[in-house]
């Protein structure tokens, strides 16, 4: 009967320890699986991230005059003139520049950041000027300056920072890299409007009427 006990009690030790093994092996799987989730998770970038690098790259490129270069100006009477700017890297076109002024206190620009024939990223400058103060002979003028910065995928605003800030031409300071940027909603379909009339002049060389 003593025989019968202790191996009863062993037995009963033993299948405890396998439970604990078995429950300890069970955590030791979650615990990486977890943390394998987690590595995963942090490795999907953000795409505001991912948009900022493509930018940051292509900014680079510009800046280095490693991308072909191609342009063309236009004249409308009673709208707006303006010149157009192709960068290119192997025949395919990676930023659009288009400059324009509507009348002699207004001119603005647009700068199109591009992926597989798509804009990325859209950064859109307005100047409006006008004289404040000073001499006849010496005035002071005054811009007043809107930056839009746009994050794009699939031609849907992700975020969109607008910035406002003015400068006056005898200021010695003038940057506004301090200043910072307000989220704002934004409606881009202008500015794909403007993008595919851009792009169906690619090849277009010199100068025409209108866009």
């Amino acid at each position: 009967m003593k025989i019968l006990f202790l191996t009863a009690s062993l037995f009963l030790v033993i299948s405890c320890k396998n439970d604990k093994a078995v429950h300890k092996e069970s955590a030791s799987i979650d615990s990486s699986v977890a943390k394998k989730d987690s590595a995963q998770t942090s490795t999907a970038e953000d795409p505001i991230d991912q948009i900022k690098k493509g930018y940051a790259a292509l900014q680079a490129q510009l800046e280095a005059k490693k991308l072909s270069q191609s342009k063309f100006t236009y004249d409308c009477n009673d709208e707006p003139s303006g010149e157009v700017t192709f960068h290119s890297d192997k025949n395919e076109i990676k930023v659009i520049e288009h400059f324009y002024a509507e009348h002699s206190h207004f001119s603005g620009s647009e700068k199109y950041f591009i992926k597989d024939g798509k804009p990325f990223f859209i950064f859109r400058q307005e100047t409006v000027w006008n004289f404040d103060g000073g001499t006849p002979e010496k005035p002071v003028t005054k811009d007043d300056i809107t930056e839009t910065r746009i994050y794009l995928q699939n031609d849907k605003p992700l975020k969109c920072l607008e910035k406002k800030y003015s400068i006056k031409s005898d200021q010695k300071e003038k940057t506004a890299d301090n200043i910072p940027g307000k989220e704002v909603q934004c409606n881009v379909d202008e500015l794909l409007k403007t993008y595919q009339s851009l792009l169906k002049h690619k090849d277009q060389k010199g100068s025409i009427e209108c866009l």
